[in-house]
């Protein structure tokens, strides 16, 4: 089972959508749920989902400062990208302008995440925050005109950051994104 964390995002339901697609047990849950209980779950993933405000994350920095106890793929998404970014020693700040639009994507490094897609991408970007600089240990997958940071995963462990919305109808194979997450995640 892949476990959603609840980031107050108005898109957390298509994430979970989209993975029952792919045929995966799912289960949004509160961000406010104990470690405990979430380790009782035995998840093999988590995604963090986007949200509005990054002091509402609840327990998604816990996880993270916790991970060697969960020890399963990380995959945040907007907000979710953004506090791994932070958490890590990156950089987080407003973006030029607000993006709620389409967004054309370069890939730069194909990575596991991104396995099988095209160079570039047209995405669903909905955010007003961004990763302004990468964090230390992470290594830039993708960015746009608009974002330096549209993708980011770690050197060393499977967590991985996109600051689009894959689950969005709009983004161009979206849901070839969360496959590759789930097969990361040992599910396919």
């Amino acid at each position: 089972m892949i476990i959603i964390m609840d980031n107050h995002g108005q898109y957390v339901h298509r994430i979970w959508r989209t993975l029952r697609y792919l045929g995966v047990e799912a289960k949004i849950i509160p961000n406010t749920t104990s470690l405990e209980e979430i380790k009782l779950m035995n998840p093999k993933g988590i995604i963090f989902s986007g949200g509005p405000d990054l002091d509402r994350t609840g327990n998604c920095g816990a996880i993270l400062e916790h991970y060697e106890e969960f020890n399963v793929p990380i995959l945040g998404i907007c907000l979710g990208h953004q506090l791994i970014a932070k958490y890590f020693g990156g950089k987080v700040g407003r973006g030029e302008k607000g993006e709620y639009s389409l967004v054309e994507v370069e890939i730069l490094e194909e990575n596991d995440i991104f396995k099988g897609l095209p160079e570039k991408l047209k995405v669903w970007e909905s955010h007003m925050d961004e990763v302004k600089e990468l964090p230390e240990e992470f290594e830039l997958l993708a960015k746009s005109e608009f974002c330096p940071v549209e993708a980011m995963k770690h050197k060393n462990l499977p967590i991985y950051g996109i600051q689009f919305h894959p689950e969005v109808a709009h983004t161009e194979r979206g849901s070839e994104i969360y496959k590759n997450f789930v097969k990361i995640c040992g599910e396919l």
